[in-house]
């Protein structure tokens, strides 16, 4: 298939068209500037130039693919109603045409979980700097009623390839000497190396319209451990520092709550109804390679 890719040239979008190609696919990326174009280009990728900011730019591009993958988010408070805007104009000029739509949304929507472990049956209780995720989430699903092959996918924390927000702790060891977490450190979190997830999105181009998945591999792993194995492979002797969620909130905003969340999530769906099965190496593991 000709795959429209937005964030391409992102981390999780990298990896996605990857797979992508090794699956066969043509990866068209999505480029709003001439030096994202230039990027995918120099990998070998098509490029469609448009913007997430203007929708019909989005919609355009969809139309002349035979499936579209999200990956995208603008990283600013506006991002929602960005979002919101453009997954509205992408899937009313998709209607009628059976083409899939893979939406990336989070296991944030969840919050915390505490010890009951998520799946895709559990209600939602976002923390506010996801709060508009779940309507999006059911504007995609919906619309395979109306004859477009609408699926969500829930990522967990992304790690591997030396990114993702493991990385977050990696830097705050070399620049302050600990790495920094926030709240009491008792939190847990789930997390799916970003080849695994990659894998994951090139299957369900081939899901049931209405599909919901959640990607996470293996059991949630502590804050803490995570923060202590990232300190150790910064040279920082496994330091870490909790930040006071109140302090937090001041250099962070929003994404201290959600930095905050103990969760625990299942990946059910996934495994039977895709046969996604994770390979990867886990977080501390990855982590303690670098």
């Amino acid at each position: 298939m000709n795959v429209l890719l937005t964030g391409a040239t992102g981390y999780i979008g990298t990896a996605v068209a990857e797979a992508l190609a090794a699956a066969g696919h043509q990866v068209i990326g999505l480029a709003r500037s001439d030096e994202s174009a230039v990027k995918l280009e120099n990998r070998g990728i098509r490029v469609a130039r448009g913007d997430v900011r203007q929708p019909e730019t989005v919609a355009d591009a969809a139309r002349a693919a035979d499936a579209m993958i999200h990956t995208a988010l603008p990283n600013t408070p506006d991002a929602g109603d960005v979002d919101r805007a453009m997954v509205e104009r992408v899937l009313f000029a998709l209607e009628g045409s059976g083409k899939p739509f893979v939406f990336t949304s989070g296991v944030w929507v969840y919050g915390s979980t505490g010890e009951h472990v998520a799946d895709e049956n559990t209600p939602l209780n976002p923390p506010p700097l996801v709060a508009w995720r779940p309507a999006v989430e059911r504007m995609v699903l919906e619309s395979a009623s109306r004859g477009v092959g609408g699926v969500v996918v829930r990522p967990a924390m992304v790690y591997g390839r030396g990114g993702g927000v493991a990385m977050m702790f990696v830097n705050s060891a070399r620049e302050h000497g600990a790495a920094h977490i926030v709240g009491d450190a008792g939190n847990r979190w789930p997390w799916v190396h970003v080849d695994d997830l990659a894998d994951l999105y090139v299957r369900l181009l081939h899901a049931p319209p209405g599909t919901l998945v959640v990607a996470s591999a293996g059991p949630a792993v502590r804050v803490r451990d995570v923060a202590e194995t990232a300190s150790r492979a910064a040279g920082a002797g496994g330091k870490v520092e909790a930040i006071p969620l109140e302090e937090a909130h001041k250099n962070l905003g929003l994404l201290a709550d959600a930095l905050a969340l103990d969760q625990q999530v299942a990946s059910r769906r996934a495994a039977e109804l895709l046969a996604w099965l994770p390979k990867s190496p886990g977080v501390l593991e990855e982590i303690a390679r670098m």
